[in-house]
């Protein structure tokens, strides 16, 4: 099968086309006729050589941890799905290529109302932002600020917390991206200097929640601004929030969540906004394009 992999490590032009042997179903598994994959931070990491944890990599490297696309093989103890289903799901890697194996616990049923490539870049950012926001507990009636409202992550966030009910949710972005953040239901704030100040101006009986997408500087701002420091988290800034006694976020993957998510955006409620499609060939531009750290919305691989 072709993939895009990694003979070596380093900058984008490391990630080509190779031809790679297919996996295979095994027990507990399904395989997938990837017809897209989503491109994260996450997989620029590997490329430059980083390791998550009992990851091998060992090449050739097929980065990706989020696909779509059709079961075409189901390994033995398999229940629920069958060939032909059309799923989403997430990996650590492997999803850049034109089939991946994952267990049968980490994909859902896509919803018939979804895109391919919309599904393909659905799950990281879904699973990130439910996870971030529930063990901030955002609930009915609370003023949520969300940094870096405008990226992938942040678009998602900012719609899952009105879902959830939140009354106020304040998108910090640059001034070009306003009104998309308007769109999607936050109240714009430019970030930089004087960020806090303005967040108040916005929310002068205060904020209930922060999540930090954007770097030290906005969790500081965080800890200004929210009462409560369990009711913070970072999606970026570890070393800053141990110095901040700001939690840590958890582990929380799960097939649950996922499901959830879909139901969501099957209801009208969660919409995703696609910056640029590549096919599977041109994954080194993608990965040029997200490491830009401009622009609005997901990046994604269509696989053909």
């Amino acid at each position: 099968m072709k993939a895009a992999a990694l003979s070596s490590f380093g900058g984008p032009e490391v990630l080509t086309l190779t031809e790679v042997p297919e996996p295979r179903a095994g027990a507990g598994t399904v395989r997938v006729r990837v017809r897209a994959a989503g491109v994260q931070h996450f997989d620029t990491g590997i490329r430059q050589g980083w390791a998550p944890p009992s990851v091998d990599l060992t090449f050739p490297v097929i980065p990706g941890n989020e696909f779509a696309g059709v079961i075409d093989e189901v390994g033995e103890g398999v229940t629920g799905f069958s060939v032909g289903d059309e799923v989403l799901g997430y990996t650590t890697t492997k999803s850049y290529a034109q089939y991946v194996v994952a267990p049968a616990d980490q994909i859902v049923p896509k919803p018939a109302n979804m895109p391919w490539d919309v599904a393909g870049g659905f799950t990281a950012n879904g699973l990130g932002a439910h996870l971030c926001l529930k063990e901030m507990g955002v609930h009915p009636g609370d003023t949520v600020l969300i940094h870096a409202a405008a990226g992938a992550l942040g678009t998602f966030s900012v719609q899952l917390a009105r879902a959830w009910g939140a009354t106020t949710v304040i998108g910090t972005a640059s001034e070009a991206n306003h009104d998309y953040l308007r769109s999607i239901g936050a109240i714009p704030v430019t970030y930089g200097e004087g960020l806090v100040e303005r967040v108040r101006a916005v929310a002068p009986d205060g904020v209930d929640a922060a999540m930090d997408n954007a770097g030290p500087d906005a969790l500081r701002a965080s800890v200004e601004l929210v009462a409560d420091k369990n009711r913070i988290r970072t999606m970026l800034s570890d070393e800053v929030a141990e110095e901040l006694g700001v939690p840590l976020l958890g582990p929380g993957r799960s097939a649950e969540r996922l499901a959830e998510l879909t139901e969501l955006y099957a209801k009208g409620l969660i919409k995703i906004h696609i910056r640029q499609a590549y096919p599977l060939e041109r994954a080194a531009d993608a990965h040029r394009e997200l490491e830009t750290g401009h622009g609005r919305g997901k990046i994604v691989l269509t696989v053909d």
